[in-house]
């Protein structure tokens, strides 16, 4: 086993013509190494190709061209080890509604060959917290409920690798911190977790490292701090009072919002926040309240994808 949970090298995938449109490049000679024991962000705009790549990972979709290995398996050499070292919880609610959570679970583990004596049924569905709905019709569930039996679905193999697909959309508070605590606990045993989200903030938070696909590229891969680092401004935010007219250092910009407070905008490499305060009250301004913001993660999002 090498030191990354998937290696894909010069993937491409192209959708032949139909209707009358021409053949979509979806992917185009995507290069990318996950580190095994991560979790890590696959971020993209809508119709980056995150789908694609996930479909084709997941053995959904067949690649035009390219290498994909998960796991140490080659996925054409390897089909059947490949698949079985990966589980995908999906961002559709796709459950068959006469089954209940435990018989779902049960007929996902028959389907990977799982011998009943090695199943974890009654594990998985205390982990998601649905013992309570074990045998209840999935079609009374709830959507945050059929969210979790999703996640369980994915599990019941225990896959090294798993891949969540938005896993948050729509839900509760409640759901969003029990999935979080689960992915924690998952990733501290060794899964490598893959996470798509829209939600940059979880993003943020959750991974150790990010990736950013847009228009089929790879435009982006490296540790969150670094990617958080590529913005080097910070805006200083003073509330005053007083009289006065400040005029900015050098390459500061100054903004007034709607409650006062003056916004100054710099570059850290360019100035500091001393010779902004210098400023203030070289104005006559008096400082009551002072703070700092920092790019975040969806700053450096909208950076990168605009310029792409």
């Amino acid at each position: 086993m090498s030191q990354h949970a998937i290696e894909i090298s010069g993937l491409r995938k192209t959708y032949a013509s139909s209707a009358g449109q021409p053949p979509k490049e979806a992917l185009k000679s995507v290069d990318l190494n996950i580190p095994a024991g991560s979790i890590f962000g696959l971020l993209g705009p809508n119709g980056a190709g995150k789908s694609t790549l996930i479909n084709i990972l997941a053995g959904l979709v067949l690649k035009t061209t390219g290498q994909v290995r998960i796991w140490g398996f080659d996925q054409d050499k390897n089909p059947r080890q490949s698949r079985a070292a990966i589980g995908v919880m999906p961002q559709e609610l796709n459950l068959d509604a006469f089954f209940t959570p435990r018989a779902s679970l049960e007929v996902q583990a028959g389907l990977y060959g799982i011998p009943k004596s090695k199943r974890r049924t009654d594990e998985i569905l205390e982990m998601v917290g649905l013992t309570d709905k074990a045998d209840a019709y999935a079609r009374s569930l709830s959507g945050g409920m059929r969210r979790r039996l999703l996640l369980g679905k994915a599990l019941v193999h225990q896959p090294q690798v798993l891949v969540l697909d938005e896993p948050t959309a729509g839900v509760d508070i409640e759901l969003r911190q029990m999935l979080w605590a689960n992915v924690r606990k998952l990733n501290e045993q060794g899964t490598t977790i893959i996470l798509t989200t829209h939600y940059l903030e979880e993003a943020e938070e959750m991974c150790d490292e990010i990736a950013i696909l847009n228009q089929g590229e790879i435009i982006v891969q490296d540790s969150t701090p670094r990617l958080l680092s590529r913005l080097d401004s910070k805006t200083l935010v003073l509330t005053t009072t007083g009289q006065g007219d400040v005029t900015p250092p050098a390459g500061v910009t100054l903004e007034t919002r709607d409650d006062g407070a003056l916004c100054f905008t710099y570059r850290q490499t360019d100035t500091t926040p001393d010779a902004i305060l210098d400023t203030v009250r070289a104005a006559g301004l008096q400082i009551r309240d002072i703070r700092t913001e920092q790019a975040d993660l969806e700053d450096v999002f909208l950076n990168l994808t605009r310029a792409a």
